[in-house]
Order: structure tokens, then C-alpha cells, then sequence
């Protein structure tokens, strides 16, 4: 009997986390980053990533992540650690540069320059980010998998 065809994942539309309150939570991460608010209502947020979000939903009830994490692309990873310097939040030990918020959601920071995750050209003019470039590193490793742009 032949194999029925398989979907393809293709990439993440959004990530969701919960927290404890949807208002603290937003003025959390808006001492982390600037972003702007797609939308919001007594239960979720979410902040806009372009053409993706990331969605608050209000009810954390497990323990703090260890290893289960999302890595977050950013513009300016050292304006990120700095930022989380001035809000008191300690990064998690290591080689990355990890945290976690204040309900336990682990967070890895990426450079946008660093990694082989590339925005659509149109996506990044949209953003006010069409200046920003890929380091040799995740150019070559875009070549090898012939998707240099």
C-alpha cells in the first residue's frame, strides 16, 4: 500500500506562553524589547514579529522550563543583555544567552545576523529592519543548503 504524502513544516506562524498576568507581562518584556502590540484582551496578547507573533495567554500553572526553551531573533542581541541588566534579570549560565521571565518561560536571545533564519526582504522593510545583514558564518551556511540570498 503506498505511503500516504506527508505535510511539510515550514516554518512557526507563532509561539505561545502562558503567564501569570497578561498586563505584567507585557510590561515586562516591554522593559526587554520594543515591540508593537498586534492585540489584546483580558486573557492573551500579542506582540508582533512581522509576518509572526508571540502570544501571551494569562494561566502558568507549571514549574519554571529547564531545557525547554524558544530561541528569539533580535536585531541587537548586547542591547537585549543590556536590557536585561537594567530590568535585574539574571541570565542563566552558559554558553547562550538564556533567561527566564518572571512565570518560568525560557528564552534563548539569537542574533538575527548569526543564524540561518532569514526574513523576506519585504518583511524586514515593513519592520524598519532592511538594513540588517547575515555574518559570514550564516551566509555559508545558507549557501550549502543553496539558499544564500
Amino acid at each position: 500500500m503506498p505511503q500516504a504524502k506527508k505535510a511539510r513544516a515550514v516554518g512557526f506562524n507563532h509561539v505561545a506562553l502562558e503567564v501569570g498576568d497578561i498586563e505584567e507581562a507585557l510590561a515586562f518584556y516591554g522593559r526587554l524589547f520594543d515591540f508593537t502590540l498586534r492585540g489584546k484582551s483580558a486573557d492573551m496578547a500579542f506582540i508582533d514579529l512581522g509576518d509572526q507573533f508571540l502570544a501571551l495567554q494569562k494561566g502558568r500553572r507549571q514549574a519554571a522550563d529547564d531545557g525547554r526553551h524558544f530561541g528569539l531573533v533580535v536585531d541587537d542581541k548586547e542591547a537585549v543583555r543590556h536590557a536585561l541588566t537594567e530590568a535585574g534579570v539574571e541570565p542563566l549560565p552558559g554558553r547562550f544567552l538564556d533567561f527566564r521571565d518572571p512565570w518560568g518561560n525560557r528564552i534563548e536571545i539569537v542574533g538575527y545576523d548569526n543564524i540561518q533564519f532569514t526574513k523576506a526582504a519585504n518583511v524586514l522593510r515593513a519592520m524598519g529592519l532592511a538594513h540588517l545583514q547575515k555574518n559570514e558564518n550564516a551566509l555559508m551556511e545558507l549557501a550549502e543548503k543553496g539558499m544564500k540570498p
